[in-house]
C-alpha cells in the first residue's frame, strides 16, 4: 500500500530499529509574551499550561520525569529508546547555564537517543543554539520552532510576538549548525482563509525544514481564545474542513519533510471546542482516507509551487 505521507514513527525505526518514544518534559520555563518582555497572557491560543503535557509533573525533576516517563513507555508501548522532549512554552528561554544543566539531565540515559526542544524563533541567540549543537553527535536533535502562520497579519492577532522573518532567521541558523528544524504550524487561525494557509505550507516548502507539526485551533479553558469563542466571535473549522485543509498543504510540503502530527491533542476536560477533536484516531482515519480519495500524497503537487 503506498504510503500517504512520511510518518515520524517510520523515520526513526528506520534510523534506530526499534520502537522510539518522546518523553514530554516540562522545566519550568516561561515565555517573553507571559512575563512582560513583549506583552501578558500568552498566545491567543494557549492555556496556563503553555502546551505541556497532561503527563507532566513539575513537581520533580527533568531526570525524574525523564526515567519516570520511560518506564510508562516501555510498559505501556514496548519503547526501546527515548527522545527527550522539552515541550512545554518556551524551552529556550532560561540563562545558558540552566539550558546546559536541564539538557544534560533530560539525555543522561544511555536509552535517550534524541532531544527534541520546543522553543520560538525569537528566543534562540547564537549561543543557546551552539549549545543545543554540541549534542548533535551523541542525539538524533531537533529544535521545534513555533510558526503557526507565516502571515504577520495573523501573528500580530494571536500574540505571537515575532515575525515570519525571525522565523526563517531561526531555520537559517539552526541548519547551519546541522539541527533538525520542526515547524509548528496551526490550521484554523482567526481571520485566515485557504488560501492563506496554503500560503503558509508553501513558505515552509520553500525553507531548509526537516519536520513539521500541524495542529488544530483547540479553544482550551483559560485561554483568552475562550473568551472569543463563548463571544461568538470565533468559529473552530469542522473535521470535513479540517481534514480537507490537512491534505491540501500535504500536498505541498517537499516529500522528504518528517510529518511529526496532524492534529493535536488536548485534555479532555480541557477542550471547550471542537469536541470531535477528543477521537484523534478518528481524525487521521479520516485523513488517510481523503488522500485516498484523491490519489494523492505529500508532495504531489509540491513542483507545482
Amino acid at each position: 500500500m503506498k504510503t500517504r505521507y512520511r510518518r515520524f514513527s517510520s523515520y526513526l525505526r528506520q534510523k534506530f530499529g526499534c520502537r522510539v518514544y518522546r518523553v514530554p518534559l516540562d522545566a519550568g520555563f516561561t515565555c517573553p509574551t507571559r512575563d512582560g518582555t513583549i506583552s501578558r497572557g500568552g498566545c491567543l491560543y494557549c492555556d496556563p499550561r503553555g502546551s505541556a503535557s497532561a503527563i507532566s509533573d513539575t513537581r520533580i525533576s527533568v531526570r525524574a520525569q525523564m526515567l519516570k516517563g520511560m518506564d510508562a513507555a516501555r510498559r505501556r508501548y514496548g519503547a526501546e529508546k527515548f527522545i527527550a522532549y522539552f515541550q512545554a512554552f518556551t524551552s529556550t528561554y532560561a540563562p545558558l547555564e540552566r539550558l546546559k544543566t536541564l539538557y544534560t539531565e533530560a539525555t543522561d540515559s544511555p536509552d535517550v537517543v534524541g532531544l527534541s526542544i520546543g522553543t520560538r524563533p525569537d528566543c534562540v541567540p547564537d549561543e543557546v543554539l551552539e549549545l543545543i549543537a554540541s549534542f548533535v553527535p551523541r542525539f538524533d536533535t531537533w529544535i521545534e520552532y513555533g510558526l503557526q502562520s507565516a502571515h504577520d497579519s495573523t501573528l500580530r492577532a494571536i500574540n505571537r510576538g515575532h515575525t515570519a522573518a525571525q522565523f526563517s532567521d531561526a531555520v537559517e541558523r539552526a541548519k547551519a549548525r546541522r539541527i533538525g528544524v520542526c515547524a509548528h504550524v496551526i490550521l484554523g487561525l482567526p481571520g485566515e482563509t485557504k488560501e492563506m494557509t496554503l500560503k503558509t505550507a508553501g513558505y515552509i516548502a520553500s525553507l531548509p525544514v526537516d519536520g513539521i507539526k500541524i495542529h488544530l485551533l483547540h479553544v482550551l479553558k483559560e485561554s483568552p481564545l475562550e473568551k472569543l469563542y463563548r463571544e461568538g466571535k470565533i468559529t473552530p473549522p469542522s473535521q470535513e474542513e479540517y481534514v480537507g485543509l490537512v491534505c491540501d498543504f500535504l500536498e505541498l510540503l517537499p516529500p522528504h519533510v518528517v510529518i511529526q502530527r496532524l492534529t493535536g491533542e488536548a485534555p479532555r476536560g480541557n477542550l471547550v471546542a471542537p469536541l470531535w477533536a477528543l477521537d484523534k484516531h478518528a481524525v487521521l482515519r479520516a485523513i488517510i482516507r481523503e488522500l485516498e480519495k484523491r490519489d494523492s500524497w505529500q508532495g504531489s503537487l509540491y513542483k507545482n509551487l
